[in-house]
């Protein structure tokens, strides 16, 4: 298939067109930063300059695409949530968003696919709620962050192409993400959970999110919401607790949530509620998960990944 990626060069986009590539896919990655463009002499990549504000000669490269991933937008826990950076966090998904449909809208060959990013934010704090595709959406930032985002993606419907927007949940990898940040502390023997420690998780590993996307390329019965997330969400508690034990160390010291509200301001509240998500159409469609629980998922990233170091 000819892929159009959009965002390709951050924590997920870099891995999933590697992981296109090495399924002989034909990839173009739409991005500001050329030099970030993961190159291989024996596969078809290329990278093409592109404004997310305004159409140019970029959209050229949507002609002939089987499929667009849009993947672009800036970091949601990047730093406290000001006025300014809530405005950021928006315009780099709606604008963005909005931009790709209207561009694909133009050409005369219209890709069949569009899958875009999105949130379990969708759902909001809930409570031992078990939330799938066709729960309600929630309130607050993120939720109506999440819901705009995803009329924006669904828009491109209106012209025949097949859309599907992935509610990603916390993505497990030691390059980027959540659990990078997490780990050093522990290693410390400073780690622990943020209190309550009773709000949900929902993890996935980084190679299950790329399965994810690459079975909603090729299942093309699939559309709407797809929930990419592992089958068995976890506590906070008990997510620390297992990362403690992968590594051999403790979780005994845990973040006070007027900590985080001091040092993030509203952005604390993503650490300390959450969302207890299952992968329903993943499941009842057939995709088979390689890490469905985390102790496994945890083992193959930290473990694999120091056992990989010492062999080189």
């Amino acid at each position: 298939m000819n892929i159009v990626v959009a965002g390709g060069t951050g924590f997920i986009g870099r891995a999933l067109c590697a992981a296109l590539m090495n399924g002989n896919h034909t990839v173009s990655v739409l991005t500001r930063h050329t030099g970030q463009v993961l190159h291989r002499p024996d596969a078809h990549i290329h990278s093409v300059e592109w404004s997310a504000r305004d159409i140019g000669a970029w959209e050229h490269a949507l002609e002939g695409a089987d499929a667009v991933i849009n993947l672009a937008g800036a970091p949601i826990a990047g730093t406290r949530w000001t006025d300014s950076r809530k405005r950021l966090i928006t315009d780099s998904r709606i604008l963005t968003t909005r931009l790709l449909v209207r561009a694909m809208s133009r050409r005369s060959s219209r890709p069949a696919t569009f899958i875009s990013a999105s949130g379990i934010g969708y759902y909001g704090a809930s409570d031992d709620r078990l939330l799938h595709e066709g729960s309600a959406h929630g309130t607050g930032f993120l939720a109506d962050l999440c819901l705009a985002w995803e009329a924006e993606a669904m828009s491109a419907a209106e012209f025949g192409t097949r859309v599907v927007t992935l509610r990603t949940g916390m993505v497990l990898e030691t390059d980027g993400g959540a659990l990078a940040k997490m780990v050093l502390p522990f290693r410390l023997f400073a780690g622990g959970p943020i209190l309550p420690g009773t709000q949900w998780v929902s993890w996935v590993h980084r190679r299950d999110h790329i399965g994810l996307i690459e079975w909603a390329l090729a299942n093309t019965d699939l559309s709407g919401p797809l929930n990419a997330v592992a089958p068995e969400p976890v506590t906070m508690k008990t997510f620390c607790e297992v990362l403690g034990r992968v590594i051999h160390r403790p979780s005994w010291l845990p973040v006070p949530r007027f900590a985080l509200d001091i040092l993030l301001g509203e952005l604390g509240t993503l650490m300390t509620t959450g969302q207890r998500v299952t992968p329903a159409k993943a499941m009842t469609g057939g995709y088979r998960f390689r890490y469905p629980t985390l102790e496994p998922a945890l083992q193959a990233i930290l473990i694999g990944t120091t056992a990989a170091r010492r062999a080189a």
